[in-house]
């Protein structure tokens, strides 16, 4: 799977639309920005179709630093939730899941087997499909 770029994502813009590179650049780029500065104040943004933006806050928890196994405490801090809208969900269920051809497993993009995919049982042969 490919990464898109800003820069490649206003250039598709710029030649789909016949408009001006630096147009559509500051057109993103000010879309950008406010969608920060609106989640920085607490505010919710909803896309129809597309998804929802959500500023979330996490409570301070103790953690455990796996080097040393000392217990530390980590401040509450803000995240972004992003929850996916009906057409993106549409569009991406109806698309092919990749798979890795040495495996025959589901990938994601940075070719790791997927969660829902169990780890061989060892001593176990794993059941064909024929």
């Amino acid at each position: 799977m490919a990464t898109i770029t800003k820069k490649e994502l206003i250039d598709r813009i710029s030649e789909q639309k016949k408009c001006k590179r630096v147009v559509v650049k500051t057109v993103i780029q000010t879309f950008l920005d406010t969608i920060i500065e609106e989640l920085s104040k607490g505010n919710r943004l909803e896309f129809r179709d597309f998804g929802v933006f959500e500023s979330r806050t996490r409570a301070a928890r103790r953690a455990q630093n796996p080097k040393t196994l000392q217990k530390v405490q980590v401040p509450p801090k803000r995240t972004v939730k992003f929850k996916i809208g009906r057409v993106m969900k549409l569009k991406l269920h109806s698309s092919p899941v990749p798979v890795d051809e040495a495996t025959g497993l589901a990938v994601d993009a940075a070719s790791k087997p997927l969660r829902s995919q169990k780890a061989p049982v060892r001593g176990v042969a794993p059941v064909s499909k024929s």
